[in-house]
This record gives structure tokens, sequence and C-alpha cells, in this order.
């Protein structure tokens, strides 16, 4: 048996490759799309499991801290840690800010402000690549090595001067940004303590200057056999305070946040397969124009129309799965490279696969349908 696809692809192996790789660097992208979005999932749980915290209270009616600018009353935490079924509460801080490298280049990052000899480590102890966590009340931060400060590197935030004191790897907030690491009592300054003229400002106005130490949400553990949930609703009926559990606080970040970057990336990977589809339609039948005579040839000795499509489909099954072997060597080769973290699953290549196998075949008909209405006749036309 001659297999016709073999011949016709030997005859035009160049052709072929480049056709194939140039596909594959579109499937490639796609790729890289969906693991921009599996990147962006992990960016919004990574703080949140590093916490571990079980409940979070934050100012009513809002959704919390990463969604919505929510402040509470720090000593909200003593009343918090005698509800029964609490382990441990704490108050934290988050906020964006911008710091200024050697260079005098800005750096953007988010800063997390907690107690260093509070009850909760917020540092993941396993992302803690040099140095130590916070060990002061003041003046010490820990970074991560993204935002390319180094050990005992001095940095100017606000009216202060801080010294690193450790380097994390890995760890961004919900929107890609580098963590930094503060403590409570720096945080609260940086945040919410008036200045000099703003005090002066509320005197002149008969106002209070004195600032109530606040945060941005108080953070809880559960003892066992307590119910996350029933807590949550006592302290939102008896306290008046919003009240997330961890599930909720993940949802929030994945729903609130992450819905329209989501429908965004998914409304690109969608063309973008839709594209390959189209040009590999396209190549496959130029490829059949291009040998319409000798297929008018085959058909006139005899060859079965069946033969002759199973050869187009072959040629476009092929095409197909090479592109998708080039498209997972580009992406792995460049996925490194970008800023925000990328994460590449096998189960999302596998689907991949599956919808180009599937976008493949059905390109294939436009060759076999000009392999169907070819006329033998021709092939004696010259």
């Amino acid at each position: 048996m001659i297999n016709l696809a073999r011949r016709d692809i030997t005859h035009s192996l160049g052709k072929f490759i480049i056709t194939a790789m140039g596909v594959g660097m579109l499937l490639g992208i796609v790729l890289i799309m969906i693991g921009v979005y599996r990147g962006m999932i992990v960016d919004a749980e990574t703080l949140l499991e590093d916490i571990g915290a079980h409940l979070w209270v934050v100012q009513e009616n809002t959704l919390g801290p990463f969604a919505e600018s929510s402040r509470v009353h720090e000593d909200l935490k003593n009343a918090i840690a005698v509800i029964q079924g609490i382990d441990k509460s704490e108050a934290i801080t988050f906020q964006n800010l911008q710091l200024f490298n050697d260079r005098g280049n800005a750096v953007r990052v988010f800063s997390v402000g907690y107690d260093p000899y509070g009850a909760f480590e917020v540092i993941n102890l396993n992302q803690l690549i040099l140095g130590r966590v916070l060990k002061k009340q003041h003046y010490e931060m820990v970074v991560s090595e993204k935002t390319g400060f180094t050990l005992n590197e001095r940095i100017r935030l606000g009216r202060d001067v801080y010294t690193v004191v450790g380097v994390t790897k890995g760890t961004v907030s919900s929107g890609g940004d580098p963590l930094i690491y503060i403590s409570l009592k720096d945080a609260q300054q940086l945040q919410f303590l008036s200045s000099n003229a703003e005090i002066r400002n509320d005197r002149a106005r008969g106002g209070s200057s004195r600032d109530s130490p606040m945060a941005n949400a108080i953070i809880a553990t559960v003892k066992s056999g307590f119910s996350p949930e029933d807590i949550a609703n006592g302290i939102q009926r008896w306290k008046h305070k919003s009240v997330y559990t961890q599930t909720q606080q993940k949802n929030i970040l994945s729903k609130n946040l992450l819905e329209r970057a989501t429908k965004q990336i998914g409304m690109f990977t969608v063309i973008l397969v839709i594209v390959s589809s189209i040009i590999i339609a396209l190549i496959i039948y130029t490829m059949t124009l291009e040998k319409i005579k000798e297929i008018s040839i085959l058909k006139l000795i005899g060859i079965p129309n069946w033969r002759i499509v199973k050869m187009i489909l072959q040629e476009t099954l092929l095409l197909g799965m090479i592109a998708f072997v080039f498209g997972n060597i580009f992406a792995h080769l460049i996925y490194s490279k970008f800023p925000k973290r990328v994460v590449l699953e096998t189960p999302d290549a596998w689907m991949l696969f599956a919808v180009i196998i599937l976008a493949s075949t059905f390109s294939s008909f436009f060759g076999v349908h000009k392999v169907i209405k070819a006329d033998p006749a021709a092939a004696i036309g010259g």
C-alpha cells in the first residue's frame, strides 16, 4: 500500500515543518495565556494560605481588604479573642506602596503589616531564602526577591529608613505585585497616622488630633470542633462587622477581582484557537490546490476518493500534532521570562491537544471538498 500522505509530506518537508512551527508558536501563546490565568489564581491564594487564618473580620458591609477599603479598630482583636471557639486573633494591614531603589527607579509593592510578637507568623518560612523574619517593632523589613532589594539594604519609606532583614521567594499579592513585610506599628504610621499639617488643621477645626490604632482586618483561627461559619455569623450579629471564612475570601478574590481578567484571557484564547484553525485550513486547502492535477491523475487511474481523502486528513492531523509539540516547546522556553507568574499544567496542554485535533479535523473538510470536486478529466487537459 502506498502511503500518499507520507509521500506528499516528504516532497515538501521543509514547507510543512515551517508551517507547523508557525502554527505552533500561536498554540504556545495559547498555553501561555492559560498559564497566566493559572498563575493569577495561585498568586491570589498564596498570601491567604501563608497567613492561614480561618476568619477575616473586616469593616461592616465591605468585602475585605483585598477587594475594598476596610478599617477596624486594632483592639477589636481582644474582643474576638475571647469569643468561644476562637483560638487566636491578630490585627493586620495591607497597603500598596512605591519604593525607590538606589538607581531611583520606582518599585510597586504590596505591604503586609503584622505584629512580630503576635500569635500569627505571616511570613512563610519555607519561602524565606535569606536572613530572618521581623523581630523588632520598628524599622525592619522583609522583602520579596522580585523587588530587587538585597539583604541589609536600607530603604526610605515614609518618614523613616528601614533595613532589609530578610528576603523571600515567590511571595506576591493577588495582583502579582511583590510583597514586603513590616511591623504593624510601622504599617499603622504609614497608613493611618496624620501628618503634622493635618493634625494642625484638625485642631483648628475643633477636631481631635488623636489617632486611634486602626487595622484593615482582624484575622483569627478557630479551635478544633467549632464551625468557622457559626462563629462568623455570631461575630456579624453582635460586633456589626463583616466576617469571611478563608474559602469565602478565596471566592472573593477569584470572582470579584479576577473575573474580568478571566473573561479577557478566555476571549483571547478562543480567538487564537480559531485563528490557528483557520491557518491550518488555509494551508491544507493551498496544499490541495497545488497538487490538484496529481489528485486528478490519481482519480483517473482508479484510486478511490476515500484514499485521497484519507491522505488529506492524515496531513491535517499531522500538521496539528507537530504544531502542538512545537507550541509546548515554545511555551516552556519563554514562560519564565514573563513578569507575572505563569503556571503551565499538563491537563491544560492535553485539553488544548484535544481542541487542536478537533479543529484540524474540521479544517481538513475544505481540502476534502476540493478533492471530491476534482475532475479526473483535468489530468488529460494538461
